[in-house]
């Protein structure tokens, strides 16, 4: 089993390696978030709110692997395709997180685990703001201020963990 996982490793490495393109995601952001997250249980975040950027940052990390395999092999980029690929990797994370123990359970939100409705949440939230930000750029030909699916997407990340913490802190 270790050669199988080591294997992966090395495979994973040389393709990542090889690539001689940037993309235009920046994993940089990306990896930022995921720091970030890291530190949200030790400030002791309510596990809801952290699925939520959990679950944007799965979402930005599979748009990154539609696109990054897209440009490799030619795969066909439809919209279809970041949505199947965000459902598997947010199923993949949730299965993995409690499989291992990963997550201490702290109640529930409409019957779901507060970290797994959370994710839930913010991957749809995530892709929400980025197929509203590809309706902005078709419609008027380009983005209409720098950095604007950034600024949307972090804009709709933080209006849903604040709407999520008043339904926390005065509703449940």
């Amino acid at each position: 089993m270790d050669k199988i996982i080591f294997s992966g490793f090395v495979f994973l490495f040389l393709f990542f390696i090889s690539k001689g393109e940037v993309l235009a995601h920046c994993p940089l952001c990306v990896a930022a978030a995921g720091a970030g997250l890291s530190l949200s249980g030790v400030l002791g975040i309510d596990d809801s709110i952290t699925g939520i950027w959990l679950g944007a940052f799965i979402g930005a990390t599979s748009l990154y692997t539609q696109k990054l395999l897209g440009s490799r092999w030619q795969l066909v980029l439809k919209r279809w395709v970041g949505v199947l690929g965000s459902l598997v990797f947010v199923f993949l994370t949730i299965f993995s997180f409690y499989k291992f123990n990963l997550v201490v359970r702290h109640g529930d939100i409409f019957g779901f685990d507060k970290l797994a409705f959370g994710m839930v949440l913010g991957v749809g939230v995530f892709l929400a703001m980025d197929y509203f930000n590809n309706l902005i750029k078709i419609k008027n030909g380009k983005a209409l201020f720098p950095y604007q699916s950034i600024v949307l997407s972090f804009f709709a990340i933080t209006l849903a963990s604040f709407l999520v913490y008043i339904l926390i802190n005065f509703y449940i």
